[in-house]
């Protein structure tokens, strides 16, 4: 009579059986050890397929007391930058062996640690962070646990890949002043400690500039926050000529708040956002938008983590970007 019992998985004592080796011999077989003739490597091998053998990565690390993944946090991947991280993160790791573990936080304010211990607990060799909002005493805490490279805010002490913001953010204010307006509001994200170089930005260039900075905090990084945010700037009787948004996702909420209350862009309003996501550069929305290079940012910061796994005692890699302001038809010279 057949078991209800599911099918037991093979392993490494079963391929040995099959062989005829013990089971010392095919553990080094599957690492690489040496001491393993080529014609016995191909009948372990073989006998592994037919047996529906997969080694497991976790327990061969913990045998060379070497951990060889590479663990990917991402902020929100429904952002289209992160995706585009994502992307550059795999074109670093794609001639390496090293697996990639990738951990998404379910909340777009970063208040989600959970993402980033799963990684830890997942035994990781080290943790790509893009975007980490915590305070840097925070970030130090987690790379105390397992090496980090922090991705779009540079941490001092901490391996560091990211664009210039205030570069970024006096490029937009810049940009717009030059236009002519002088009634510029920022539309920011809320006030976390790792990701405030923007507001601060705007603001000093516009003082500099002898001009009032107006600032609202969105719930959150989305569109929709971006949507409710933005009616409520655009519902004042002095409302602003020009809002430099702190990502395309706010900007896109913003352009749908203006139209839907009977603005046009760029004429009654000039729009500028950040990050030159994909959806900025399509014909109809033309979304002046500062470029971060975000797949340059996950190369890059792919190459620091390997070389922080070959190197653990090097000094603290400090990689930044200049950013480019992509201008488009979302900004004009004010009415």
């Amino acid at each position: 009579m057949a078991s209800d019992r599911p099918p037991r998985p093979a392993t490494q004592s079963d391929v040995a059986r099959e062989v005829g080796v013990s089971r010392t011999l095919v553990s080094f077989a599957f690492r690489g050890a040496p001491g393993v003739s080529d014609e016995t490597k191909q009948a372990i091998f073989a006998a592994a397929k037919r047996l529906g053998y997969r080694p497991n990565a976790v327990a061969a690390d913990l045998a060379r007391k070497h951990r060889s993944a590479v663990g990917l946090y991402l902020l929100d991947i429904r952002n289209e930058i992160y995706a585009d991280i994502l992307s550059g993160v795999r074109t670093a790791l794609s001639q390496e062996p090293n697996r990639l573990i990738l951990s998404v936080s379910r909340s777009v304010d970063g208040e989600d640690r959970g993402a980033v211990e799963s990684l830890i607990e997942a035994r990781v060799g080290i943790i790509i962070a893009a975007t980490l909002l915590d305070p840097d005493e925070a970030v130090h805490e987690m790379a105390a646990s397992v090496p980090l490279v922090s991705v779009t805010r540079p941490v001092a002490g901490v391996d560091s890949v990211y664009s210039d913001d205030s570069f970024g953010a006096r490029a937009a204010v810049e940009h717009l002043l030059t236009l002519g307006h002088t009634r510029i509001a920022h539309l920011a994200g809320p006030a976390h400690d790792g990701h405030v170089v923007r507001r601060r930005s705007y603001e000093q260039a516009m003082r500099r500039a002898g001009l009032v900075p107006q600032t609202l905090c969105a719930d959150d990084f989305t569109q929709e926050s971006g949507h409710r945010a933005a009616a409520r700037l655009l519902g004042q009787s002095d409302r602003p000529t020009a809002i430099f948004c702190h990502n395309d996702q706010l900007a896109l909420g913003t352009r749908e708040a203006a139209y839907a209350m009977g603005l046009s862009i760029p004429r009654d309003l000039s729009l500028i956002g950040y990050d030159n996501s994909r959806t900025a550069g399509l014909h109809g929305i033309d979304l002046t938008s500062v470029d971060l290079h975000a797949a340059r940012l996950g190369e890059a910061a792919g190459q620091v983590a390997l070389e922080r796994l070959r190197n653990p005692e090097a000094p603290a890699a400090d990689r930044r970007f200049t950013p480019r302001l992509v201008v488009r038809s979302s900004t004009a010279r004010p009415a």
